[in-house]
């Protein structure tokens, strides 16, 4: 699953303590075994991690820093996978640099990658999590090929990617950069089956647009098969945990 968290705003339907309940109720109503989270800030990742079920674990650093600022945290099921090693870069010239921006965005913005193994097959693979500049054009196409670099000095493991991309799948730079350069499929487009049907994945709280544009996309290498994707636009009593819906995929391993 990739899910915008949407940050602890204290405003009408974006406070975060009305939106939890929703959240937790989404979650593990699917529990899946990863789940890449933007804007969710120590806070509120604290509460999701509370809000889950024991063995869920999470690995995520803050953009300014330490607890600071919004996370791209990724949680996972502790009991079907192992976390063998994670990173955290920033989507700048300087990707090591913390808080590092240099293309123009006046919001941070980074990347957390881990390399697990699944615990029932002996498989690994690569998880990366980020979240795009939401304004800055410069910021999400250098971003895209910092990221394509970086997936590429993982050879031949599979490379899952989640993320709110602020640009939308098929008609957009950064998308032609990860499904393009980076050779990455979209498992919207290679699912089986689809469990829903195409919406824009932002919605603002409001009704959902069909066949809206995609800003939030489940990526992966093409050896790995896409069996099911859906975007799933869970609520209750009309109300939303997010102003996004979460995507979500079901994929089997090469």
């Amino acid at each position: 699953m990739s899910f915008n968290l949407r940050n602890a705003g204290d405003w009408g339907d974006d406070h975060w303590s009305g939106r939890r309940p929703i959240a937790k109720a989404l979650l593990n109503d699917e529990l899946p075994t990863i789940i890449g989270t933007q804007e969710g800030v120590y806070e509120s990742i604290q509460d999701v991690k509370a809000d889950l079920p024991p063995q869920y674990d999470w690995i995520g650093l803050g953009r300014e820093g330490g607890s600071k600022g919004e996370f791209s945290a990724v949680f996972f099921n502790s009991h079907r996978l192992r976390a063998r090693e994670f990173d955290h870069l920033w989507l700048s010239d300087t990707p090591r640099l913390m808080a590092s921006t240099t293309w123009g965005n006046t919001c941070v913005r980074m990347a957390t990658w881990v390399r697990f193994t699944d615990r029932v097959t002996g498989k690994e693979f690569i998880a990366l999590n980020t979240h795009l500049d939401h304004e800055t054009q410069a910021a999400q196409v250098n971003g895209a090929k910092l990221l394509v670099e970086e997936l590429s000095n993982f050879g031949e493991l599979p490379i899952v990617v989640t993320g709110d991309f602020n640009v939308p799948a098929e008609h957009s730079e950064p998308y032609e950069i990860f499904v393009g350069k980076g050779g990455l499929a979209d498992t919207w487009l290679t699912a089986e089956r689809r469990l829903s049907s195409t919406v824009a994945t932002f919605h603002g709280y409001r009704e959902a647009v069909p066949s809206g544009e995609r800003i939030d996309w489940i990526l992966t290498s093409p050896s790995v098969r896409t069996r099911v994707a859906a975007i799933n636009q869970f609520a209750l009593d009309g109300h939303f945990g997010s102003d996004h819906f979460p995507v979500q995929a079901v994929l089997e391993l090469p």
